[in-house]
């Protein structure tokens, strides 16, 4: 399914990316930025999921940043949703199966850390996969990488070093993370919170981290954003909801667009 999908990518467009950028929850008008873009629904694409989430498009654009050929994947799919781990990782894999060797995974999380405050932009440093699910558990797969991957520098610290500096040189102020990725789709209690502090979480939330399982597999080199949309529960007197994470995604539109056009190109692949 993966090969056919792929397969279908070539007969729909001659551009050939080798980079790529997963755009989360309100974080998708970056894609508006690339130039000469093809827009392709995820539904027209053989077997790629659709995400059902409020904020997520659902929509590949491939087009040009620099000189850089880019795919921007608008939307994902999440295991909350319903879909199975292969079906989370589907366009990672696709991606890597098209010739993508470094991706950007963005998502909206929220902030442990009582250093972050909303809206602040934390470069994932690693992960705790509390899902219950690995994408590369079950039948070996089909020669997609080693069946026991190095997870040791699943975010590589080459592309975090370049991203600081991109930072640095725009003035766009970024801290690095820890991201604790559960399954939702319910927030968490204020004693998870406290849990996932203790354990060593800055952030949370409910995706990237079977998304960057595979990409490591693939031999992709992963740079991970989290736009800390709000603060998680039981630090601020107030509810959570999905619509303070859209709203934060459209209060750092700007410059997220501003670091990612900056950032994309200096990244070696």
């Amino acid at each position: 399914m993966i090969r056919e999908a792929k397969e279908w990518l070539d007969r729909r467009t001659h551009l050939r990316p080798r980079l790529a950028v997963v755009l989360g929850s309100g974080l998708q008008a970056f894609a508006r930025e690339l130039e000469d873009r093809v827009e392709i629904p995820y539904g027209e694409i053989p077997h790629w999921p659709c995400s059902t989430v409020e904020g997520h498009a659902g929509v590949l654009a491939v087009g040009g940043l620099g000189g850089l050929q880019v795919a921007a994947l608008c939307g994902r799919a999440h295991l909350y949703e319903g879909y199975t781990p292969a079906e989370v990782v589907f366009g990672v894999r696709v991606m890597g199966l098209w010739g993508v060797r470094g991706m950007v995974f963005t998502n909206a999380a929220g902030g442990i850390n009582l250093s972050y405050a909303r809206g602040a932009l934390v470069l994932i440093a690693d992960h705790l996969n509390l899902q219950g699910s690995n994408p590369l558990a079950g039948p070996g797969g089909e020669g997609l990488g080693p069946r026991f991957p190095d997870m040791s520098e699943a975010y590589p610290l080459r592309y975090r070093e370049i991203a600081r500096q991109v930072a640095a040189e725009e003035g766009i102020a970024v801290s690095e993370g820890v991201y604790a990725a559960m399954l939702g789709p319910s927030f968490e209690t204020p004693a998870e919170i406290r849990y996932l502090r203790a354990i060593g979480a800055d952030l949370v939330g409910m995706s990237t981290v079977p998304e960057v399982i595979a990409a490591n597999q693939m031999g992709i080199r992963v740079l991970g954003i989290s736009c800390v949309t709000n603060m998680a529960a039981g630090i601020l007197p107030q509810k959570l909801s999905h619509q303070e994470v859209l709203e934060t995604g459209e209060m750092v539109r700007g410059t997220l667009v501003r670091y990612l056009k900056a950032l994309l190109p200096r990244l070696e692949v």
